[in-house]
């Protein structure tokens, strides 16, 4: 059986780095995945925080806090830690993700054998490594797998302690849940509430014997319990129920310290955890809950309500084989109330011990008759360990009612394949798997038994036993085919759409698997707002903002110009993209990665040919800078009558400002003179204009970044940015030209551009 659980463990943890390498080959569409590998490469770098100091706005990554040039991250470091430590040992942090997935199968086989015997233990682990929620989840860089881990080992090595009356194994319970407790507080929490409710029991218990051994006061019982703490060797004679719950509870509490010592170094206050310094309404309560733009009123009723849909979706869709691992797990619930209301024991319909082999004794010690130990299979563990596992169950369902995450991963309610629970499943909702994997595998092992329990009615019958193992095969084969096709049924939908997800995402990076960086400085445009790595997490800049390449936001002229300063030597490119970019899998983007350089002189001097289609009567030449001088934009124009198949445009960018030979100043004032821009830094765009007889347009666009250098000098970041807008004379990415791209313009679009900077 330890044999059949390792190969479950093994096959988890391949099936995860498989889909890892495939499904989530450019990270999913959870952009926490880019926050947490930029914090693994922090610490391998030996840092907590970017230090950018000026140019922090141009780098600032998702969900990271500025703090006078200082950028750290909203989220504890532990998981970031274990993917660091596969980047530093294999330069590969997708080994994590596979280590995490087979520990968690490993972890529940010994739970479940723990809980209900090792059959029952082998099935939870598969039912758990099988299911959607554990397999989309464990395979992206996202921190609900890894904690679980930790969770996991709390649970078992705690249950250990119990079992075995064992210190080291109550040591290794208290680090565990410190360290979940590090990496995510609250989900530690609402693990552990049920362990820390029967461990103050054990210790309340203990105490009152205590008293009775004194004189059943409770003043004399503390006083006894220091007395015994204190005297030499005294440690030794504290009840076991205190000692270790207390070892627990110690290296519990020195990671809550370590937890609060590591806010103070980040937010400057222990009681101030990142996240909170990121976004004070977004933890857990009722009323106004608000991160960045989006707020809501989370009521008790809409608590309910999404939590409920939340529960629901787990329950059909992302439990193994979707309502039929449900129903299993059912089974293994009403199987275990059964035995316990029948014989006191959870395994009684698995033949477990007989009843009153084990009695209750120093504070829910189990003990045989003797007095020694009980043995490892007692019905009163295999009763508290059930009734934990439940507890778990409740204590996840009750406690996520109090936070608005899964509020918020489910999107619209009404559609299950809309928002992040779509692709991962009401992922804060993931412990919950732990108690319904090993309820089901107690539904198995149950069953497993019943099929047993046939053979031999029928053998007693008198039924030859080819039969009956022909039978038998039959009802198993069945069985595993109508479980294995609802497993696969449920797995299919959520990889099939993460699977569109990589696929945009590919076609999106092929400009950057194509190129190799040396040296390289790369601006990244910004749909979803001044981001780094949202939604661009697979473009990450390395701890001390240097290496082969940096990506840098591309933002306001004069900020764009304070980079290229910090950056003088890089070579330069511009990241962009044909389209629009939104969450829909659906509606790729054409990307490119064009080449920059940056041309200085006393004139630059350009010409911008483009390509004219039939039927247009006139076309309209503009100028004009986005900022302007002092005092207000200007632009200069004219009109052409009948501009044939191409037109040819001439202009120049001076320290004076911008010149468009022949024409018109709309401000009053010179024609001749030219249109001042912002000597700091401006964009001046640069269009020209299709009106055909009926008054469509079509509009050549380009935006080329400009300033004044020495005061006698202009600069110019080139090529200038190039779009083609139908009926609007600005259409931003939506319009970008792409050359080698013909299918994103009409077959007669031309769009060429040429300078030649001079003293």
């Amino acid at each position: 059986m330890t044999v059949a659980a390792a190969l479950v463990a093994a096959a988890a943890g391949a099936l995860t780095f498989a889909i890892a390498v495939t499904v989530f080959s450019h990270h999913s569409a959870n952009h926490d995945e880019g926050v947490y590998l930029t914090q693994a490469a922090l610490l391998l770098g030996g840092q907590l925080e970017f230090h950018a100091g000026p140019l922090a706005d141009a780098v600032h990554p998702w969900f990271f806090i500025e703090d006078g040039g200082r950028l750290y991250p909203k989220y504890n470091p532990v998981p970031a830690a274990t993917f660091a430590v596969s980047m530093w040992l294999f330069d590969e942090p997708r080994v994590t993700l596979a280590a995490v997935a087979a520990g968690n199968a490993a972890l529940v086989y010994l739970l479940g054998s723990q809980t209900f015997g090792r059959r029952a233990g082998l099935a939870a682990s598969v039912l758990f490594a099988a299911s959607p929620m554990a397999i989309a989840t464990s395979s992206a860089f996202l921190p609900y797998a890894p904690t679980t881990f930790f969770n996991l080992i709390f649970a078992v090595a705690y249950l250990r302690g119990v079992r075995d009356r064992s210190l080291a194994a109550a040591g290794v319970a208290g680090v565990a849940i410190g360290i979940a407790f590090f990496s995510r507080p609250y989900t530690a929490v609402l693990f552990a509430a049920p362990f820390i409710a029967h461990a103050a029991w054990r210790v309340g218990a203990a105490v009152r014997r205590l008293g009775a051994e004194t004189d059943r006061s409770t003043p004399r019982a503390f006083a006894a319990l220091g007395r015994r703490a204190l005297s030499v060797g005294g440690s030794r004679e504290l009840p076991g129920p205190i000692r270790r719950q207390g070892l627990t509870a110690l290296f519990g509490t020195l990671f809550v310290g370590v937890t609060l010592a590591y806010n103070a170094r980040m937010t400057g206050s222990p009681l101030v955890f990142p996240y909170q310094e990121f976004a004070p309404m977004d933890g857990p309560g009722f009323g106004e809950r608000r991160i960045l733009g989006h707020s809501v009123d989370y009521t008790l009723e809409l608590a309910l309500e999404s939590n409920g849909y939340a529960l629901a979706e787990i329950a059909t869709r992302w439990f193994v084989a979707g309502p039929l691992g449900t129903a299993l797990a059912l089974a293994g619930v009403a199987a275990a109330l059964w035995g316990w209301r029948a014989a006191g024991d959870p395994c009684g319909l698995l033949g477990g011990a007989s009843a009153g082999v084990a009695r209750v004794a120093d504070g829910g010690e189990t003990e045989g008759a003797s007095g020694a130990s009980a043995p490892s299979d007692s019905p009163a563990f295999r009763r508290t360990a059930a009734a934990l596992l439940a507890g778990v169950a409740g204590s996840v369902v009750v406690g996520n009612l109090y936070f608005w995450g899964t509020h918020n991963a489910l999107a619209d309610l009404s559609d299950p394949t809309d928002g992040l629970a779509s692709l991962f499943g009401p992922f804060y909702h993931f412990d919950l798997l732990v108690p319904l994997a090993v309820f089901g595998g107690l539904g198995v092992a149950v069953g497993w038994r019943a099929l047993a329990a046939g053979r031999e009615r029928l053998a007693v019958r008198g039924v030859s036993p080819a039969v009956t193992r022909v039978a038998l095969a039959v009802v198993v084969a069945s069985a595993v085919a109508v479980a294995g096709v609802a497993a696969v049924d449920a797995a299919s939908g959520p990889i099939e759409r993460n699977a569109a997800v990589d696929e945009k995402h590919e076609i999106a990076y092929a400009p950057f698997d194509e190129t190799t960086f040396e040296d390289g400085l790369v601006f990244v445009p910004t749909p979803y707002g001044e981001w780094q790595s949202h939604p661009f997490q697979y473009l990450r800049n390395g701890p001390g903002l240097d290496g082969d390449v940096v990506y840098a936001l591309e933002r306001d002229p004069v900020e764009n110009f304070a980079v290229l300063d910090a950056y003088p030597d890089r070579t330069l490119y511009r990241y962009g993209y044909h389209g629009v970019w939104t969450p829909n899998p659906e509606a790729h983007v054409v990307p490119k990665l064009e080449p920059l350089d940056r041309r200085s002189g006393g004139r630059i001097d350009a010409e911008t040919t483009v390509g004219v289609p039939d039927r247009v009567a006139r076309a309209q030449v503009r100028v004009d800078p986005r900022r302007g001088a002092p005092g207000g934009p200007d632009h200069v124009s004219y009109t052409v009558s009948d501009p044939g198949e191409s037109l040819a445009v001439d202009w120049a960018v001076t320290p004076a400002g911008a010149r468009l030979p022949g024409a018109e100043r709309a401000a009053a004032g010179n024609a001749s003179e030219p249109v001042p821009f912002d000597p700091d830094g401006d964009v001046i765009a640069v269009t020209v204009t299709l009106v055909d007889p009926a008054g469509a347009t079509y509009t050549y666009r380009q935006e080329v970044t400009v300033r004044v250098s020495g005061g006698e000098r202009v600069e110019a970041v080139w090529p200038p940015e190039r779009s083609t807008c139908r009926l609007v004379m600005e259409c931003g990415n939506e319009g970008t030209y792409l050359p080698d791209e013909p299918q994103t313009h009409p077959e007669w679009v031309v769009f060429e551009t040429e300078a030649d900077a001079s003293d």
